[in-house]
């Protein structure tokens, strides 16, 4: 399972639900991991013990993803730590709905901080740290191209716009001999959408398969195109959806 031996990774949102999972497997595939909170400080210190009792190194930074200094910041911070970066995954988001004519232009402008500006500012600061074979994992969600209830539209349209940096930066970055991907979730048992929640039903009848999708399971395909086994794809926007229509 030490696919990922030697490596070195960086989750932003990392303390729960996807992000958690993620710095989980990653660690057991071998790498040592840092990872961003907001907040919950006690739930970031207790993941970090959790990774150094399986004999990997672990660091939390506290980054408000809203905040383009702090998310520099943090990156730097992982780098200086640990000497490099070999892996980022931008998974720090944020979903404020509502209606078009409710919808505050300040709420939009928070969505695409969140979602958007931290993604590239994390990846601007985080190549200067990476050598050839790094890998980049945006993710993003199904809603970029299906949204099937009203008042989503600001959250698909900052899901869409990371699907246009991912195809757009794979440019940029392929002659640095480093990939970068996307993966699109569909619905998953998080706190924030519990798979038994009150749109729980909606959801899965637009989905092939009758359920949620759990956070390990994003985290499986993050270790993945993380791996050297997913070397030669980049600029893909990769969905793990359950056949969701939307």
């Amino acid at each position: 399972m030490n696919t990922l031996e030697n490596k070195i990774a960086l989750v932003t949102g990392g303390s729960r639900g996807i992000g958690a999972a993620i710095v989980k497997r990653l660690a057991t595939e071998g790498a040592d991991v840092a990872f961003t909170y907001v907040s919950a400080k006690a739930e970031a210190d207790a993941l970090v013990k959790e990774i150094e009792n399986t004999g990997r190194r672990a660091l939390a930074i506290q980054a408000n993803a809203a905040d383009a200094v702090a998310v520099a910041a943090s990156v730097e911070a992982a780098a200086a730590h640990f000497g490099k970066i070999d892996i980022l995954v931008n998974n720090a988001g944020i979903g404020i709905m509502g209606q078009l004519d409710t919808f505050s232009v300040e709420d939009f402008d928070k969505t695409f901080n969140i979602n958007v500006r931290a993604t590239f500012v994390a990846i601007k600061e985080a190549v200067k740290h990476m050598a050839t074979g790094s890998r980049i994992i945006n993710i993003g969600s199904t809603n970029a191209t299906r949204m099937p209830f009203e008042g989503g539209g600001v959250y698909a349209a900052s899901k869409a716009a990371i699907q246009g940096l991912t195809m757009g930066l794979s440019r940029d970055l392929g002659p640095l001999g480093i990939t970068i991907n996307n993966i699109q979730p569909g619905p998953v048992n998080t706190d924030m959408n519990p798979q038994n929640g009150p749109f729980s039903d909606f959801l899965k009848s637009q989905m092939d398969l009758d359920r949620y999708a759990q956070p390990e399971e994003i985290a499986a395909f993050t270790a993945y195109l993380a791996g050297p086994d997913a070397g030669y794809i980049t600029g893909a926007s990769l969905n793990i959806d359950g056949g969701f229509k939307g």
